[in-house]
């Protein structure tokens, strides 16, 4: 998929890196960073992506953002999982990409954010506070739901022979 991003804004890549443990997959997810995310588990993961600059690729863009966000590449070989509209409006595309990494060496790109609220005062977050491997049953639990599509279309394109 070679399409061009229309608008930066309502668009992001991602890559889902995922490994084989016998007969089961495990998907690396991302949990985001700040404090609004700071508390929460199920249902706060994602797979690491990022907004589309205008006219950028796609999968260029998924590649990027998966290494600012890690610190690692993500993965050469990409089987395309398409997009998805996320209940806030965004659309995401994503990639799973076949790979072992330690989230230990997790190393994230950081963002500016006021904190607290109304504080006048700008603090930098990592964008992912730490990343961990999950089976897909765990992982559907932590996955933001906008996001869980892509598992089950991970599950449909690999076969696990």
């Amino acid at each position: 998929m070679n399409a061009r991003a229309a608008s930066s804004r309502k668009i992001s890549a991602g890559i889902l890196l995922f490994r084989r443990k016998g007969k089961r997959i495990e998907v690396l997810l991302g949990h985001p960073g700040g404090p609004f995310w700071k508390k929460k588990d199920h249902g706060a993961w994602t797979i690491p992506k990022g907004l589309v600059a205008s006219n950028e690729d796609l999968l260029d863009a998924a590649r990027r953002e998966f290494e600012e966000e890690t610190g690692h590449r993500g993965g050469d070989d990409h089987i395309p999982l398409g997009k998805a509209q996320q209940p806030g409006g965004k659309t995401v595309h994503v990639w799973a990409a076949e790979g072992e990494w330690n989230p230990d060496e997790l190393k994230s790109n950081l963002f500016e954010m006021e904190w607290p609220l109304r504080s006048g005062e700008l603090q930098s977050f990592p964008e992912l506070d730490r990343a961990a491997w999950f089976s897909i049953d765990e992982a559907l639990l932590r996955i933001l739901k906008g996001q869980a599509v892509f598992l089950d279309r991970l599950k449909d394109a690999v076969s696990l022979d």
